[in-house]
Parts: C-alpha cells; structure tokens; sequence
C-alpha cells in the first residue's frame, strides 16, 4: 500500500499542472489583499475577512424613484401629486390585503374571522384612498 500512495504525484481530485500554467494561474490570482485567502467561486466578499472582491460585479441597488420620476409619472396618468399619493397609498392597501392571506393561515374559525377582518380593514383603506384620488385629480 505505501509503493501506491509513493507513486502518486498529483492529488485525484487535481489535474496534473504544468509550469507554464502555474506562471499564468499566478497572474490571475482569486485572493483577498488584506488577508490572502482565496475567494470562493463567484463570491462578491472574502469568506475569511469580509472585504469586497476587487473587480467583483457591480450589484444591483433599488432607487427609490425621488420626486420628479413622480411628478412625471402623476402628469402620465393625468393626477396631481395629492391624487397620486392616494393612488399609490390605495395599491399598498390591496397589496397588505394579499399579504394577508398569504402570510397568516387559519387553524381555526377564530383565525378565519380574525384573517378575513384584516382584509377587511385593508380593502376598506384602499377604497377610501382610491376615492380620495378620485376627488383630489384635477378636472379637464
């Protein structure tokens, strides 16, 4: 047993590496500058130290639209800002009003009861912010 292990050059689960390939592996080295760990395939961070992967992806951030990228999408739709306030206001109603039931399960008849009163309570507040929208949009 020890003549096989003596004449095993490379490991079995790595190929055989020449040196013209060890030369250019060596340029292209995945490590972190700070602590020189090798990063983990297409990780952004070092598993060791936490620092950001040089060169890694730019990633993707959510832009809250500011004021303007409103205004243009209320003159879009033909509302003033007060009725698109309300417009938007009653669309996260009706999304709570789906969360709702897709968050909370009912065990019981009470649960049911308690459940369906949420709803309720969210559909009542998007129907009022859809009429307030309705009153406050400007007539042409």
């Amino acid at each position: 047993m020890a003549e096989v292990v003596e004449q095993t050059q490379n490991e079995f689960w790595r190929p055989p590496i020449s040196a013209s390939e060890v030369a250019i592996s060596d340029d292209l080295s995945n490590t972190c500058d700070e602590c020189g760990t090798e990063f983990i395939v297409s990780s952004r961070f070092c598993h060791s130290c936490g620092t950001s992967r040089p060169g890694a992806h730019a990633t993707r951030t959510i832009e809250i639209p500011g004021l303007a990228e409103l205004s243009a999408l209320g003159a879009r739709f033909g509302m003033t800002r007060p009725a698109l306030a309300a417009f938007l206001f009653g669309m996260l109603c009706l999304v709570g009003a789906v969360a709702v039931s897709v968050i909370f399960t009912a065990r019981t008849a009470l649960d049911w009861q308690a459940i369906q009163l949420w709803r309720i309570e969210w559909l009542l507040g998007a129907i009022a912010s859809f009429i307030a929208g309705l009153l406050l949009k400007k007539s042409s």
